[in-house]
């Protein structure tokens, strides 16, 4: 008896057994007895409510048990073009990276390893998705890719493009090759172009501030074909503005902004049109003049209404003029007219008097002396 060991497996353990440091058997639950006369036997025990099996000579095992392996532990070995998932009574708990060799304790848990190969594309499942989504790792093996209304989703692997998405919530494993994910607006934005210090071809030095609305049409040409569209459109607003103002004086140039707006945006429309983007309007916002230089049109433009007042006053004095000639030549040529003038003249007379003495009749108010109080 003293040259035996006891050992006692409970329902939720098991035993590895090594003699002489090397693997011998599983224990399963009950009591154990061993004959150890030199203390040569070890008897290692690990809780199986915690099915992934923790040592370190996983390999060994697999070796030395061969076809006994199945009975006491569910194997996980993938491949390297694969990724490994485990569930756990029947709910995904767990992803494997390419390469991985597992072994879990059979008993308590129910343990199912599926295989998903790499090969045959790197979307991750909806339903696997939505459950590492659930648990907080979907982000560490894969690329998450939240496609919003109005916009595409481009995915590169490797540097090439893979694929172009939807609206709707994507991910791709992250594995062994580099994938990228960006997502790019179709719906209309604006582009302003401030603060541009130009010069019109009479030399004026002047400051504009523009503004634009475009829109992508073609996702894959504005990723691919330039390095940045938002910035290269913003240039050539720049580059068109520039020649566009350089090539008008300052009159011309505030006198016809409809004709400034629309050359500056067929000149942006033509050099922006491969490359995905639709420029749907551009509109010069605000000439800003230079202190002096604004004196000199605020006076200019003074002289003109001045000069626009002066005439219209002329012209409505020779009017009122001519007006009066041709009443005195009615008058004159009939005294009946005279007669209702005179009587006009006296009704705006007595309408602002309080009280009229009239001494001989209506012939003396008109032709003899009215005394008025």
């Amino acid at each position: 008896m003293f040259w035996t060991k006891r050992v006692v497996i409970g329902d939720g353990e098991r035993g590895l057994v090594y003699r002489n440091r090397q693997f011998e058997r599983v224990l399963g639950p009950g009591v154990h007895r061993m004959f150890d006369p030199l203390s040569r036997v070890e008897v290692r025990t690990f809780n199986i409510t915690a099915p992934e099996y923790a040592g370190h000579d996983v390999d060994a095992l697999i070796a030395r048990l061969g076809p006994a392996l199945e009975a006491h532990f569910v194997r996980a070995d993938i491949g390297a073009d694969e990724v490994g998932l485990v569930s756990k009574h029947g709910k995904l708990e767990d992803v494997l990276p390419p390469g991985s060799r597992r072994l879990y304790w059979r008993g308590l848990v129910e343990v199912a390893v599926e295989r998903v190969s790499l090969a045959a594309g790197l979307a991750v499942r909806a339903d696997v998705m939505r459950r590492l989504r659930q648990l907080g790792t979907l982000s560490k093996v894969a690329v998450v890719v939240d496609v919003p209304v109005e916009s595409a989703g481009l995915v590169f692997v490797d540097g090439q493009l893979l694929d172009t998405l939807g609206p709707g919530a994507y991910a791709f494993w992250n594995f062994q090759k580099n994938v990228v994910a960006e997502v790019i607006e179709l719906r209309v934005q604006s582009v302003e172009v401030s603060g541009q210090e130009l010069l019109t071809r009479d030399r004026v030095s002047l400051r504009v501030n523009l503004a634009a609305s475009m829109r992508v049409t073609d996702p894959v040409a504005a990723r691919t074909k330039v390095a940045k569209f938002g910035d290269h459109l913003y240039r050539e607003l720049q580059y068109g503005l520039r020649k566009v103002v350089a090539s008008r004086t300052l009159d011309a140039l505030l006198g016809d902004k409809a004709s400034l707006d629309a050359d500056i945006f067929a000149y942006v429309r033509g050099q922006v049109g491969g490359l995905g983007i639709e420029v749907l309007g551009v509109g010069v916002k605000d000439v800003i003049l230079p202190g002096e230089m604004k004196a000199i049109l605020n006076g200019v433009v003074q002289a003109e209404k001045a000069a626009q007042a002066n005439v219209i006053r002329r012209r409505e004095e020779a009017n009122a003029t001519r007006s009066l000639l041709n009443t005195a030549k009615l008058v004159e040529e009939s005294p009946i007219l005279m007669r209702l003038k005179e009587l006009e003249a006296l009704e705006k007379v007595t309408e602002k008097i309080d009280t009229l003495t009239v001494f001989g009749g209506l012939d003396g108010v008109l032709k003899q002396l009215v005394t008025m109080k």
